[in-house]
């Protein structure tokens, strides 16, 4: 199928927006990586050889991550649930060049606060100021951003979940992104952040049908080997629809994405770094994007 008359299906697929089951999720673990990585049967297990870049998504459950592994070749290796422990055990094992997690490295050190109050002129009242410069930035942008407090003890259990990652991580001797003279690295990235600038605009709802689907299809086009989302619509049809025989197994869920958006954004930084770009300052942390250069508006 021709990728114009691809996209049209896709677009036409967009207008179930408003009636589709926002809810939908589907299952996970090794056995859904074998489907989706091209419909190619392969090993799941993860080597020196042929893993460089993992992603790992922190809003998933109150003690555990989704983590994606992508090879070489943009293979999608794993793809599943797991604690900091084994996730620890996982990454310590293997050869890992970069992880990607979707989750604040820092707390808000004030910087946005005492730029704004020095244009103003005054020390109290600046609203919007509780927040990293990465982040304002994004704002700024028109991406929607959750503002990072100035204590840990005041963030979200996701964002507490990833401090612990963190601190893990540089206990395994990565470091931060870039960093010439160490081989194991870390960074920080924004999924919905990433997936704007991969698009060129605001995606669809995210935990929508269409929205997962949306996504899938822009990892495919950046070449991530994953099952082409545009499978599914080509199965759709009107006794399938009737009688809600759909393949929903296939559909990744928004955790997944966010966990696979972060490995390839890992993944550009280390085989095609001039494809990436970094917001933010090193006393509040960088925010990496999977794109050379933000639009000004999404």
């Amino acid at each position: 199928m021709r990728r114009s008359h691809r996209l049209r299906l896709f677009h036409q697929m967009a207008s179930f927006q408003e009636r589709a089951a926002s809810g939908i999720m589907c299952c996970g673990g090794l056995a859904f990586v074998l489907y989706w990585s091209q419909g190619h049967p392969h090993s799941p297990t993860l080597t020196a050889l042929n893993m460089i870049a993992i992603g790992i998504d922190c809003t998933s459950g109150s003690h555990t991550f989704t983590y994606a592994a992508l090879d070489r070749d943009l293979r999608l290796v794993n793809l599943a649930e797991i604690d900091l422990d084994g996730l620890a055990a996982t990454i310590s094992a293997e050869g890992i060049a970069r992880i990607a997690v979707n989750a604040p490295s820092h707390v808000n050190a004030g910087v946005v606060r005492k730029r704004l109050a020095s244009k103003r002129g005054d020390t109290h009242g600046v609203r919007g100021a509780e927040i990293r410069e990465a982040e304002h930035d994004l704002h700024a942008r028109g991406i929607s951003v959750t503002p990072t407090p100035r204590l840990e003890a005041l963030c979200q259990g996701w964002v507490q979940l990833g401090f612990g990652l963190y601190r893990r991580l540089e206990d395994l001797n990565f470091k931060p992104f870039p960093a010439d003279d160490s081989p194991r690295q870390w960074l920080e990235t924004h999924p919905h952040a990433g997936f704007c600038a991969l698009l060129g605009r605001l995606p669809l709802s995210k935990p929508s049908l269409e929205g997962r689907l949306q996504r899938a299809l822009a990892l495919f086009e950046r070449g991530v080997r994953i099952h082409d989302p545009m499978a599914f619509l080509e199965e759709i049809t009107r006794h399938r629809l009737l009688h809600g025989l759909l393949p929903m197994e296939v559909v990744l869920t928004s955790e997944q994405l966010d966990a696979i958006l972060a490995a390839y954004t890992a993944w550009l930084t280390e085989a095609k770094p001039h494809e990436v770009s970094q917001l933010g300052n090193k006393q509040e942390g960088f925010i990496t994007l999977p794109v050379p250069q933000l639009q000004e508006k999404y």
